[in-house]
């Protein structure tokens, strides 16, 4: 009896803890061009797919991180380049950022769904 309550109790912990731990970037996103992508964990990283838009079903982004702060790749969907990328999230804010050589980059705000 008391194997059974320890066992069913650790099974009920196992399935509401990664639910407390998903990291602030999973979701979906309204990108500056009034898309949405969503991202979602793949790997040991954090996949970008644009889910609307002229390039639906794209994957344009890997980043891997934690806690708010990420850093990858990002590809531009319309010239198809990748660049060294990163990504910070504030509350429903995310600043994505491409940089070429870490010198000329672009940014762009998206906002959580």
């Amino acid at each position: 009896m008391i194997r059974t309550l320890l066992v069913t109790t650790a099974l009920a912990f196992m399935a509401t803890g990664p639910a407390l731990a998903a990291e602030p970037i999973v979701g979906d996103w309204r990108t500056a061009s009034g898309a949405t992508a969503e991202i979602a964990p793949c790997g040991g990283s954090f996949c970008v797919t644009l889910m609307t838009g002229k390039h639906a079903g794209k994957r344009i982004g890997n980043l891997a991180g934690a806690g708010g702060s990420y850093s990858g790749e990002i590809t531009d969907p319309e010239s198809d380049k990748t660049y060294s990328g990163s990504g910070s999230v504030q509350g429903n804010s995310l600043k994505m950022k491409g940089c070429i050589l870490k010198v000329l980059c672009k940014s762009q705000t998206w906002t959580r769904l």
